[in-house]
Parts: structure tokens; sequence; C-alpha cells
């Protein structure tokens, strides 16, 4: 099934995907997997529609440490720094 012929989810169904989801009437609200969509004040029950993705940020921010460079790779000619250098070996 397509997305544009897939139906949104209704208010009473279990929410799937954590993030925010607007409603009919655009009102934005973050919710978790396992919650339920709520039915509007005003239009009672509504359809959802997912915004954007919830995800947790463990870091500040900074470059994982592992991605740095290695103070001890002093032996440059024997690493491969691109995926198309080749080693020399001799006379071709």
């Amino acid at each position: 099934m397509s997305e544009e012929n897939g139906m949104l989810p209704m208010s009473g169904e279990p929410v799937e995907v954590d993030g925010v989801y607007k409603n009919e009437w655009g009102r934005e609200l973050e919710l978790q997997r396992g919650d339920v969509f709520p039915a509007d004040p005003q239009l009672g029950t509504t359809e959802w529609q997912w915004v954007e993705m919830s995800f947790d940020n463990h870091h500040e921010g900074e470059t994982d440490p592992r991605l740095y460079p290695k103070k001890d790779d002093i032996d440059k000619q024997g690493k491969v720094l691109h995926p198309r250098r080749q080693m020399d070996r001799g006379k071709k």
C-alpha cells in the first residue's frame, strides 16, 4: 500500500513510533511508543499526522572519541587513506 493511500492514525489507536504528531487543527503533541492518540477537546476523534521523529541524543554535541585519529599512527604508508588508493608493490 502506498503512503498516499494509507490512513492516518485516529484517536484511540496506539502510537507505534516515538515522535511529534499533529492533528487536523494543527495541535502538535509529542507521543511515545505505546501511548494512545488522544481525542481533541473540541473535535473529539481526530486523525494524527507524524511530523518529526523523537530520539535521545546521548552526547553533548562532541565527536565520538573513537572517530579521532590515533596519535600513535605513525605508519602512514601501510594505511589505506582512500578507497581507490593502491599499495605500491614495485614495478608495474
